[in-house]
């Protein structure tokens, strides 16, 4: 019996997470679960029989099967269920309606969308809209990639077919090449590549050429200064010494023999976009004929065409050097690939005369990114960021922003901050920021304008948008003084007029419900409190959400998993080359451990690292503590040490190790799968 009333209670929580995942939080999951029968055995029982196969269908996502088999099993018999039996049914029934609920809701979406797309055909056919226009071709594809997503399989096949639509998407790839013609790269992107790739995201050649135009996005508005930098700070403080110091550490420490002719090739592909783009630019050519610049790195010698054909013919010659060297009997080592950083230190002196900070940084950028996307170099610049975000703490005024609409807007207010006790409310839109305008500011600029000293104060203009659009909007100045801020990385479900999480996110059945959004020195105590108040309350069943959960510190990742396996393996690391090829191993422990409560885990794509760690070793073979719900993980697979060996106050974060779960499979990279054509990277939901 407590086996079949275990099962119930787990399907009740997957019940839940289909709700939870469609953004819907229902008042009760279904009836209460009552408590098993004293004495009772349903084992070798029809019903123990039936309600196991259902709870397994469940698992396997198979609801309108486990239902199937339900209605045949007690059929014409419904009205004298009882226990088991009855709830299977019940919560069966509750999750066919929510189902029948989310096929309306979409149906109703996508026929809202389609009336919104016929509507610009009919004005297109009468001249009121024209998809040449940009502001009028956007709308057009931002209307197209709605009803895509809520179209069926039927459905969106129609709809690629439909003419309008195959005129703006051949509009769309026209309008993107006038931009690039104009180095304008991130309009080309914004403005037209974005919306191909939601409208067709299994299109390659739309997503290669999204990143290609964003590579070149990223690359200009690095030469470009902003209100929280010049172009020449953000490169303060770099030197080759450091990337030279980083190449050697590698060489022995870096989790796989270092692959240099890949990193030769990719840094030098960076060094030719590097002078098409700001060649190509048009925010130095005009620099160049007005005498203004948006930039404050001079760089003369990328306009003479002579100096960068030069440039560029040397660049070519060293990457058939690399490519040959590669493909020969001899192989490209740690020495050659430093000789050819060296030769184009040397080669941009002699031409096109790049600072060698932005030279450097770039170079050492892409070569190390030819690894993978998580060893790179923390310049003396970036180090009171990235510590911030690795600790979670900073100084400022404790609010989440974002961007919407190109506004910056107030997300929402951490509890008990400087801002949670101001006049400040979610929602509230910040036009400026000691009186420096924030409409064409960056999430990352406006964040540090925000952020200051603990004790300092800073003055915003917010607006607050009227619901009624017969009352203008309030607009006031706000003045409010920095502390220091802990973001908070346990959540619940919902929070209450003063600010505090709600955990129990069914009371009738008491589930909870626990939101980490990433793993910091202080979640696990965090998730500690929160279990104890709900155990408090009569835990039955637990929902842990991990979707977007990124990751954060092993430690911390290894102790949350440890509340709930009482031994054993929780994950296991093996060292890169040049070490002893032993497993680090991390273990549970029995002190602590929280009772054998049914556990949900929800995953996503962005789900990662540290989530990978949590959400495999719990729902690994050798434990099976907890279901996992939703989509694949993001699968980065690695663990990344932090050495301050480049001095300076550089630091290099780089992959020391590829972790394992407890049953000793590898939580394979999603590069490294995508190269081989596998789709099996990360953790996979049950």
């Amino acid at each position: 019996m407590r086996d079949a009333k275990r099962n119930l209670m787990s399907l009740a929580a997957v019940v839940f997470l289909v709700v939870a995942f469609a953004g819907r939080v229902p008042q009760s999951i279904s009836a209460p679960l009552p408590a098993p029968a004293a004495g009772s055995d349903l084992a070798g029982s029809i019903e123990s029989a039936v309600v196991a196969r259902a709870c397994e269908l469940i698992r396997q996502g198979r609801f309108d099967v486990a239902g199937e088999l339900a209605k045949r099993a007690y059929a014409g018999s419904e009205g004298q269920l009882t226990g088991a039996p009855r709830q299977l049914v019940q919560i069966l029934d509750e999750y066919e309606e929510i189902d029948r609920r989310r096929r309306l809701a979409r149906e109703e979406a996508y026929t809202e969308a389609l009336a919104e797309l016929e509507k610009l055909k009919s004005e297109q056919a009468e001249d009121v809209n024209d998809v040449n226009d940009v502001n009028d071709l956007t709308e057009a594809l931002a209307v197209i990639a709605k009803t895509g997503e809520f179209a069926d399989s039927e459905q969106k096949v129609r709809l690629m077919s439909d003419a309008f639509v195959e005129e703006t998407v051949r509009k769309a790839i026209d309008k993107a090449a006038e931009f690039e013609v104009r180095a304008k790269w991130l309009d080309a992107y914004t403005n037209c590549y974005y919306w191909l790739q939601a409208i067709d995201p299994n299109n390659e050649g739309y997503s290669d050429y999204a990143d290609h135009l964003l590579d070149k996005a990223t690359l200009a508005m690095a030469f470009e200064d902003s209100p929280c930098e010049t172009s020449s700070e953000r490169f303060a403080g770099v030197k080759k010494e450091m990337f030279t110091r980083a190449v050697d550490f590698l060489d022995t420490r870096y989790v796989t023999l270092v692959d240099y002719d890949k990193m030769g090739a990719e840094a030098l592909k960076r060094c030719e976009l590097l002078a098409e783009v700001l060649s190509s630019s048009a925010r130095f050519a005009d620099a160049s004929q007005s005498g203004e610049s948006s930039s404050s790195i001079v760089v003369e010698g990328i306009l003479d065409s002579q100096k960068v054909a030069v440039w560029s013919a040397a660049l070519a010659e060293l990457k058939s050097e690399v490519k040959e060297a590669s493909e020969g009997s001899g192989a490209f080592g740690r020495k050659d690939f430093l000789r050819i950083f060296e030769k184009v230190l040397t080669l941009n002196k002699l031409t096109v005369g790049l600072p060698e900070t932005v030279l450097v940084s770039q170079f050492a950028e892409a070569a190390l990114s030819a690894l993978d996307p998580y060893t790179v170099i923390i310049w003396p610049k970036q180090i009171q960021d990235f510590e911030q975000m690795m600790t979670n703490e900073f100084m400022g005024i404790g609010i989440e922003i974002s961007k919407r609409k190109g506004l910056l807007t107030v997300s929402s207010l951490l509890l008990d901050t400087p801002a949670f006790h101001s006049a400040l409310d979610a929602g509230d839109i910040i036009e400026a920021v000691e009186g420096l305008e924030t409409k064409d500011m960056s999430l990352s600029c406006a964040a540090k304008k925000i952020k200051g000293r603990a004790g300092t104060k800073v003055n915003l203009r917010v607006r607050r948008v009227s619901e009624d659009k017969s009352i203008p909007d309030k607009v006031f100045d706000i003045t409010i003084t920095r502390d220091r801020i802990t973001v908070p990385t346990v959540r619940g479900w919902q929070r209450t007029t003063s600010g505090k999480w709600l955990h129990m996110v069914d009371e009738k059945n008491k589930i909870g419900f626990v939101r980490l959004t990433s793993f910091s020195g202080d979640t696990a105590p965090g998730l500690e409190q929160v279990l104890d108040d709900l155990e408090s309350q009569g835990l039955r069943g637990l929902i842990l959400d991990l979707r977007w959960n990124t990751g954060g510190l092993l430690d911390s990742a290894v102790d949350v998993a440890d509340k709930f396996v009482d031994e054993g393996v929780i994950v296991k690391r093996k060292p890169g080359f040049g070490r002893a090829p032993i497993y680090d191993y991390e273990s549970a422990h029995s002190r602590g451990t929280h009772p054998n409560y049914p556990v949900v885990i929800l995953i996503n794509g962005s789900s990662a690292s540290a989530s990978e760690i949590v959400a495999g070793a719990l729902a690994d073979e050798k434990y099976e503590r907890a279901t996992l719900v939703g989509t694949r993980t993001h699968g980065k697979g690695s663990v990344q040490g932090i050495t301050g060996y480049l001095r300076d106050r550089a630091q290099l974060k780089y992959t020391m190790a590829y972790y394992h779960l407890p049953s000793g499979q590898r939580v394979e990279s999603k590069k490294a799968m995508k190269e081989q054509g596998r789709t099996d990277w990360g953790v996979a939901p049950d």
